[in-house]
């Protein structure tokens, strides 16, 4: 049999032993995993996983699971609270686009992959890639599984202030990446409009903007 990318040779992003990750987890007594199917590796992992569950009855069952694995990531709201604004990007994202959402262009807060970075250092990177902010001081707010039935990334959320007087362009992101990103600066009251209105349908963004006003810089 040919060898596999991603399993017994280097697939184009140099990663082998993709079949191994989940085999061996003890932390749970009630989960044995038994075999790992990789289905795709082209840029993430699509793993099938079998796996022996028992239940609170002490009954053994035999499932499978399907997980999608895109590595972890990091967002940032950035926030200046005298001037009571947020500053958040729009870019198209085809997920939402195939899935009704008008035209593609989603509002949200900066936010990328670690790679091979701690989660401050890959949103610091983030931040200034996709808005040209360079930020000072980050607070950590929480860490986030944001969609555990199927999804394996976890999502470390900060803030960190910024001068909204402080004179920059209208656009960021990589060229080279392809990024074609559009700042946007509200005030915070119009971005939670935005929420109900519906102009804003970002996960992460409506966490952050929701903390920063029950919590966060804009708590009363």
């Amino acid at each position: 049999m040919s060898p596999t990318p991603g399993i017994d040779v280097p697939d184009h992003r140099g990663r082998t032993r993709l079949d191994q990750t989940g085999r061996g987890l003890d932390r749970n007594p009630d989960v044995r995993v038994t075999d790992v199917e990789v289905l795709a590796s082209a840029w993430h992992v699509l793993r099938r996983t079998t796996l022996e569950y028992r239940d609170a009855s002490g009954s053994w069952s035999t499932q499978q699971r399907e997980t999608y694995d895109r590595g972890n990531g990091a967002t940032v709201l950035l926030y200046d609270r005298e001037e009571r604004k947020v500053m958040l990007t729009r870019q198209f994202r085809y997920p939402v686009y195939v899935n009704d959402h008008p035209d593609g262009m989603l509002v949200e807060t900066a936010a990328g992959l670690l790679d091979d970075d701690d989660p401050e250092t890959a949103i610091r990177r983030e931040a200034q890639e996709e808005t040209g902010v360079e930020i000072g001081e980050v607070e950590h707010v929480y860490d986030v599984y944001m969609s555990p039935g199927s999804v394996t990334e976890r999502l470390h959320f900060f803030a960190a202030p910024y001068e909204a007087s402080t004179p920059r362009g209208d656009r960021g992101g990589l060229e080279e990446e392809g990024e074609d990103i559009e700042l946007v600066e509200l005030d915070i009251d119009e971005a939670l409009a935005w929420i109900r209105d519906g102009r804003i349908q970002d996960a992460k963004t409506i966490m952050l903007l929701h903390w920063a006003v029950l919590e966060g810089p804009f708590a009363r």
